[in-house]
């Protein structure tokens, strides 16, 4: 018993730190800021299902779609980086006309993917799934998720404690942080594109 509970937290504390909902949870503020509260709870199952669906998915087939597609790990980072600059540098630039308005579909994307299962949850899941078996895996990510989905179905709450003012400031911190994060995965992900390919 000790040593299944062991297994599973070595297994489940790798995803959430890379799943990071506490870097989420303030760029999930900004993005839901003009959203009401009913349409909320219908992103947080959009982008929790979605970030299952595809997480688990990849666990499974990922290593099979990477070879027959040529694509490897810096590529998946790189593009992710790419995607999250784009929408961070938009919302900085325009941010009474957020990129949100234009689709409704939030939670699928960005919330759902990249920004909770990234490149680094992706990856992560791989390397997990090898050494600690597919169940295992599967179940600590499963978890993951849902503690993702608790802390974003009450996050209004620190909204509405932290007021107008306090949620502008967060949004232009957010997306700050999400720029130099996607900037980042860039970097990382050329880096590694570059040492796969010298060890290719």
């Amino acid at each position: 018993m000790l040593a299944t509970l062991h297994e599973f937290f070595v297994t489940f504390f790798p995803l959430f730190v890379a799943i990071d909902i506490v870097g989420l949870l303030p760029i999930y503020l900004s993005a839901t800021s003009s959203v009401a509260e009913s349409e909320r709870r219908s992103i947080v199952v959009d982008a929790t299902v979605t970030g299952g669906m595809v997480g688990l998915g990849f666990m499974l087939i990922g290593d099979t779609v990477l070879h027959v597609l040529g694509v490897t790990v810096g590529d998946l980072q790189a593009a992710g980086g790419i995607l999250l600059l784009v929408l961070a540098v938009y919302n900085l630039l325009h941010p009474d006309q957020p990129l949100r308005r234009a689709s409704g579909r939030i939670g699928v994307m960005p919330l759902g993917v990249p920004m909770i299962v990234g490149p680094a949850v992706l990856t992560t899941l791989l390397a997990l799934a090898r050494s600690r078996g597919y169940v295992t895996t599967g179940v600590a990510f499963l978890v993951n998720l849902a503690f993702v989905w608790a802390v974003l179905r009450w996050a209004f709450f620190i909204e509405r404690s932290i007021g107008e003012a306090g949620a502008q400031a967060v949004a232009k911190v957010s997306n700050l942080l999400l720029a130099a994060i996607a900037v980042m995965m860039i970097r990382i992900g050329i880096l590694t594109a570059l040492s796969e390919a010298r060890s290719g």
